[in-house]
């Protein structure tokens, strides 16, 4: 794979990224990007707790659906959520910095199958997510992709 192509993943997710207001703000940052991988982290801040005072079970699964969705969209086909759950096996406290990192386990045409595990900064697990998503019949466009109409001219048959 040429150095352009090898670092499409990463260029598609970070302009996906700089459209998606709602992953902005939550103070996500994208740690890795790659065909069918991504990382993500952020950090819990006072105005994503609960009536409990630990976060949001809703902020822990969007960090992890930020992270579906990356590794999942990495490869250029539109991708878009059809099933997810996701189980809290420890609670999250303010200040805590977590990271969501996506696993594309298997693919077919159509589906793909993704897990995510989101931790603490110290390794403790704090969310097991799966996701199912359905693959489009559409491509991502960078804006740098050059227009179909500038591409080199294909040889005549004379």
């Amino acid at each position: 794979m040429s150095g352009a192509a090898a670092d499409r993943p990463a260029r598609l997710v970070s302009h996906l990224m700089a459209q998606d207001a709602f992953s902005q703000w939550l103070g996500i940052e994208v740690v890795e990007a790659a065909m069918g991988r991504s990382t993500l982290r952020m950090t819990v801040r006072d105005d994503m707790v609960n009536g409990f005072g630990i976060a949001h079970g809703g902020v822990v699964f969007s960090l992890a659906d930020s992270a579906l969705a990356f590794c999942t969209n990495a490869s250029g086909t539109l991708s878009v959520a059809l099933d997810c759950t996701i189980s809290f096996p420890a609670a999250v406290r303010v200040g805590e910095v977590l990271e969501a990192e996506a696993v594309e386990e298997s693919s077919t045409n159509r589906m793909g199958f993704c897990r995510v595990t989101v931790r603490r900064a110290d390794g403790t697990i704090v969310a097991h997510f799966r996701g199912t998503v359905y693959r489009t019949h559409r491509q991502h466009a960078l804006p740098d992709d050059a227009p179909a109409s500038s591409a080199a001219p294909s040889p005549s048959s004379d």
